[in-house]
Parts: structure tokens; sequence; C-alpha cells
């Protein structure tokens, strides 16, 4: 028997000698550019997401397709008598009432449901005196606002105009200053930022800080105190409250900041250096990196 009968017969088929048994020009060519298709499989399925979620995306905005059927359902919510009939607010103290229910956008009357607490937030959020805002809906008709203002922490002067600053340096507001006058005055472009630390510096010294009328940024670099009677003291770089903290010890010590002096210099932490206000009528007058003489001593108390 022929040998490939056999194997036809044992079900093993022979080798393929026909045009007939090659693959098609179709299979061939998936075969060769398999390699280019699944990245661009791979690249259609991104489009795709990407499309479906711009869609979903542009359909929660103020007009889209789910933006109108939530204020459908509200309109039927509100038609059987679920409608905001009490807003709440809760921490409010310095943001006026006008601005903050402007940026609410909720009004007693309006379809409970359809209130956006995203949006009304957001735009809380943006107010001045508001450091974090959250907006709650209580059905069947109560709205709770609930504010975490920004507290003031100094003024600050800058180009002659007066703003509050918050202890991380974000301005507050430029409104009703004067109320704030007891809060501690920095100058200068800068101060804001840096203004915490040295304010943190004063407050541990307060026989020095009750005397401080400003603390003016030199350079955005260092600070100088400027004192009630008229004297300046100046800073160092980046050791303010250890300066602060000398200048608190040396007064304790030798009444320094009751002398008549036009400045004290503490930029140098070995060296100090003072300027009597007399020394102003004479040329090259003034003690520099002396020893402080021991003035009178202060009276037991």
């Amino acid at each position: 028997m022929p040998r490939g009968m056999n194997g036809a017969r044992n079900g093993v088929r022979g080798p393929r000698n026909s045009i007939s048994d090659r693959p098609g020009w179709l299979r061939l060519l998936l075969r060769r550019q398999r390699w280019l298709l699944r990245p661009m499989a791979w690249g259609g399925l991104a489009v795709l997401v990407l499309a479906v979620g711009t869609m979903m995306v542009r359909s929660t905005e103020p007009g889209g397709t789910l933006d109108r059927l939530r204020h459908g359902l509200a309109d039927d919510a509100a038609d059987a008598g679920m409608r905001v009939s009490r807003i709440v607010i809760e921490g409010r103290a310095n943001t006026p009432a006008p601005v903050l229910q402007q940026a609410l956008g909720i009004r007693v009357g309006d379809p409970i449901l359809g209130v956006s607490i995203g949006w009304a937030e957001a735009r809380i959020e943006r107010l001045s005196w508001v450091a974090h805002a959250t907006v709650e809906r209580r059905l069947p008709g109560t709205i709770v606002v609930r504010l975490i203002e920004r507290r003031p922490f100094a003024i600050w002067q800058n180009h002659g105009k007066f703003t509050l600053i918050d202890r991380d340096g974000n301005v507050v507001t430029n409104r009703n200053v004067a109320d704030f006058r007891s809060l501690p005055l920095v100058v200068g472009a800068g101060a804001p930022p840096a203004a915490a630390r040295l304010i943190d510096g004063l407050n541990a010294a307060p026989s020095l800080q009750r005397r401080v009328v400003a603390a003016v940024r030199v350079d955005d670099r260092r600070w100088n105190l400027v004192l009630k009677s008229g004297m300046t003291v100046r800073l160092p770089e980046g050791h303010a409250p250890a300066a602060i903290a000398r200048l608190a010890a040396l007064d304790r010590t030798y009444d320094l900041l009751d002398r008549p002096l036009r400045f004290i210099d503490l930029r140098q932490p070995n060296l100090l250096v003072i300027r009597p206000i007399e020394a102003d009528a004479t040329p090259g007058g003034g003690k520099s990196g002396m020893p402080i003489p021991p003035g009178p001593p202060r009276k037991s108390t």
C-alpha cells in the first residue's frame, strides 16, 4: 500500500503539496502584522475610554445630560415639598454674611435635591476669610454650612497699604484692618511668609515684645525691630529668635533698652554694636564691639 495512503488512513496529514493547502493572503498578512495590531488595539481602547470619560464629565457640567436629569428629579422632589426651608451657618466670625450668601448660591425655597454641594463648597473656599468649608444637605429641607476661617495673625504694611495676614502668610483681607490694630505690624516685601517665626520669638520675650512698634523686613533676608523709643534693633539673617532671646537677657542685666540708644546691632553672634543718640552729633561716634558698661541696677520688686 502506498505510504501516503497509509498515513491518510491513520489520520495523519501528509505534507502540503498543493496551493489549496496554503493559508489565504489575509491570514498571512495578519500573521506578519500581528506585532502592529496589539498596540493599535490598546491605543483604540485608550481612545474609547478617554472619549467615554469626557462625555461623562461634560454631562455633569451645568447644562449637561446628567445635570439636566438631576435638575429634573430635583424639580419633581420639590413639587412633593422637598425644598430648602432652613440654612444653618456654623463657624462664621469675620466672613461678611452677604458675601457668604452670594458664594453659597442657595436660598430658602430652592429644590433641595438640586443643590450642588461640591460647587457650593468650592465657591465658598474662594473667599479670602475661609480656609475650609463643608456644605451638608439634611433632608427634607435643611442646608448646613460649616466654616473654618483664617485667623488674623498680623498686619502687613507694604507700599503704604495695610492688609491682614494669617499665620501661614496668606492674605486675609484689606478691609476693616483697624479693627485688628492690636496685632503685630510687619512691614515690607517678603514679610508675610517670614512673620510667624519672628513673632513667636517676640512672644517668648514679652518684656521686649511690649516695646516693639513694627518689624521691618530688610531685603527679604532679615528683620529690623522698631521700638516705641525710636530705637532700631538690627537682627541677624536666619537667627532672629536667638538674637531676640539674647537681647532680652542683655536688657535684664544691663537695662539696655532703657538707655538713649539710636540702634543696637545684633547681626554678629559674638559682637554687639550700639550707637548712643548723642553720638549722632559726633562724626564717627558710637561704640562697636565693646563690652556693655553696667547701668544702674534695677530695683528689686
